[in-house]
Formats: structure tokens, C-alpha cells, sequence
């Protein structure tokens, strides 16, 4: 388990791609405000609030373990996450002790005796930390801005820098949030294998873009047709996975509380895409999640072919469902490809991916966050 430069690089990549999300976001707020397109910047303006605050939540509450854990107080840095730079100062030490770590200790420490005291271990931790929280803040804020940013942009037939700034860096930001909770997950874990090499790297980021893609191009569409309606379902989903995690007995937070708040970040997560919330046998709940995802693509769809096309402009319509069975047509099949041939662990003894069955034991956090 070592902390590399490779690492500490996709950390300095992490956190600018985190500032320029943030910052994109509240500019194009604002100028929805001057344009007087008051609806757009407050939803804008709430689904960052919305993610940056759920995001504080749990960055404190693991802080506080932490430090608890260490024999340390905590009441400055509840202050800090209430004046929302409670990730900014986790970046900041990050990028410290990961920068120590990866060009001044190049091997590990030769008299290490216990686990806690190695300083890659704990350079490793800090940014599975962050990873866990970038993943939280994307799909929290960053899907469904990139749908309102579309859906926006469908509306008018054109859109202003400020939007196309936001489409783009959205789906960097979810890119690279996915990739590197990927990599981080493996990393963290001594009874799992790296997801090492380029090819399974871009199967996987393939198959989680394709999917999502397709996805939201149909929510926006199903927002033309009926905004209730489109709401009502992403609810029905929503319910469907928190109440997935409820029955799977999730054990991720210390406390009843942030654990709530977890399973309802979990369902919010399973609204746009597939995570083993358990570590359990993904094999099934994966085939029926995806035969949903097809089939509720497929019959949305179907219904614009049959309904009178007044409700959107038609010059858009066809090609945005070819992106849409295109884009869903590849990403089933990186999948596919991904768990069949560059899954980590498909030659191993140990042939799915359990968090709480009889591999080695560890104290990192993410051993008990979602798998995949």
C-alpha cells in the first residue's frame, strides 16, 4: 500500500476540478439572475447549496471520528464546516501530507510496527476520504445540474458560455469523480486488487458515462412531456433505492443519524447509476437494475413517438434519441465487457466483491461504502 506521485496528481487534479464546478455553477447562477431567468439560477444556486452542505455534514461527522478516535477536540473545525470550508481544508492537508509522502518518503518506512503509524497509509486514507466525498458532491450536484443545464439549453435552442462552461465541467467532474472512487476504493482495500493498467480504466469509465448519459438526455426528455410526471418517478427511484439500502442494513456512519442521511444519499446515487451499497454479489441486482434502466428508457421513448411532438421541437428529437439508445446500446456493453474480461477481481478466489466476509480486515473508512 503505497502513496505514489501518481496520486498525489490526481489529488491536485481533484481539487481543481472541484473549485472550477463551484465556480462555474455560481457564475452561471448569477447571470440567470440578470437575465431574469429567476427559476433556472435559484435551482442552480440550490442544487450547489444542497450538495456542498450534505457534503460538510459528512465530512465533519468523519472528522469527528477521527479526531475522537485520536483524543483530539473538534469544535474549530465544526465552526469551519459551518462556514463551508470544512473540504477546502481537507484538500489543503491532503495535498500536504500527500506531497511529503509521495517526494520525500519514496519507500515505505522500514521500522514501521504498527499499521496506523505508516505514513502512505495515512496519506491513502486522506484521499480515499476526499474521493468519497467528490463522489457525494457529484451526484448530488452535479447530475442534476447537468440535466437542469440541458434541459435549459433544449428549452431556448441555445445556450450562453456560462452554460456550455457548466455542461462540460459537469461531465469532467463526474468522470473523474467515478474513475477516482474506483481506483481509490482499490487502492484503500489490501484484499483487493488495483484496478490497474489503461484498458480497465476506460471500460469502466466508459460504461458509467454511456449509461448516465443516456439516462439523463431521458429525463430531460420526460421533463418536456410533464415536469410532475418526471419528478414523480426520479421520487419513485429515489424511494426505491433508500428503501434498497434499509433492507441491506447499510453500516457506514458511527451514528443513527448520519447513517439515515447516508442511505438517503445512497438512493439519490442509485437514481443514476448501479453501486453494490454492500459488498455483496452484484451479478443479479446489477441485471435487474439495467433491465429497468433499458426498459424505462425504451417506453419513454416510445411515448414521444406516439405523442404529438408540439410539446418539443422535432429537429431535436431524433437525433437526441439515437444519442440516447446509442449512448445506452455502448454503455451496456462496456459493461459488460468491463465485468467480463478487466474486473479486478474476476480471476480471484474470491469471486464477488463482500466488504464483510472473510477477507483481511481493515480500519479505512471505505471499506464499508459503496462497492462496485
Amino acid at each position: 500500500m503505497r502513496y505514489t506521485k501518481c496520486n498525489f496528481m490526481m489529488s491536485v487534479f481533484g481539487i481543481i476540478i472541484y473549485v472550477t464546478d463551484l465556480v462555474a455553477d455560481i457564475l452561471l447562477s448569477v447571470r440567470y439572475f440578470h437575465d431574469g431567468q429567476y427559476d433556472f439560477g435559484v435551482l442552480t444556486l440550490s442544487f450547489v447549496l444542497c450538495g456542498t452542505l450534505i457534503v460538510q455534514c459528512f465530512s465533519y461527522s468523519w472528522l469527528k471520528a477521527d479526531l475522537k478516535k485520536a483524543g483530539q477536540e473538534s469544535e474549530h473545525f465544526l465552526l469551519l464546516h459551518c462556514l463551508q470550508g470544512g473540504v477546502f481544508t481537507r484538500f489543503w492537508f491532503a495535498l500536504r501530507q500527500g506531497y511529503h509522502v509521495a517526494f520525500k518518503h519514496s519507500h515505505r518506512t522500514s521500522n514501521v510496527v504498527e499499521e496506523q503509524t505508516d505514513p502512505h497509509k495515512e496519506a491513502i486514507d486522506t484521499a480515499t476520504d476526499l474521493s468519497m466525498l467528490r463522489l457525494f458532491e457529484t451526484y448530488l450536484e452535479g447530475c442534476p445540474q447537468l440535466i437542469l443545464q440541458l434541459y435549459a439549453f433544449l428549452q431556448y435552442g441555445q445556450a450562453n458560455l456560462s452554460q456550455y462552461a457548466v455542461i462540460m465541467v459537469s461531465c469532467c467532474a463526474i468522470s473523474w469523480s467515478t474513475v477516482d472512487f474506483q481506483i481509490a476504493l482499490r487502492k484503500s482495500l489490501p484484499d483487493k486488487r488495483l484496478l490497474s493498467g489503461l484498458c480497465p480504466k476506460l471500460m469502466y469509465l466508459f460504461y458509467k458515462l454511456f449509461t448516465l448519459l443516456s439516462w439523463m438526455l431521458t429525463v430531460v426528455l420526460l421533463l418536456f412531456l410533464d415536469v410532475k410526471v418526471a419528478l414523480v418517478l426520479l421520487s419513485f427511484l429515489w424511494i426505491m433505492g433508500f428503501v434498497w439500502a434499509l433492507i441491506n442494513r447499510t453500516q457506514f456512519c458511527s451514528s443513527a443519524g448520519m447513517e439515515f442521511l447516508y442511505r438517503v444519499v445512497v438512493g439519490f446515487i442509485l437514481v443514476f447509476t448501479f453501486f453494490n451499497i454492500k459488498g455483496q454479489n452484484t451479478r443479479w441486482p446489477m441485471s435487474c437494475y439495467y433491465t429497468v434502466r433499458v426498459l424505462g428508457t425504451l417506453g419513454i421513448l416510445a411515448v414521444f413517438w406516439v405523442y404529438p411532438l408540439f410539446i418539443f421541437n422535432s429537429d431535436y428529437f431524433i437525433p437526441i434519441s439515437a444519442i440516447i439508445v446509442l449512448s445506452l446500446l455502448l454503455g451496456i456493453i462496456f459493461l459488460i465487457v468491463y465485468y467480463g474480461i478487466f474486473h479486478p477481481n474476476r480471476n480471484t478466489e474470491t469471486q464477488h466483491d463482500e466488504v464483510d466476509g472473510k477477507a483481511p480486515q481493515t480500519d479505512c473508512r471505505i471499506r464499508y461504502f459503496l462497492m462496485d
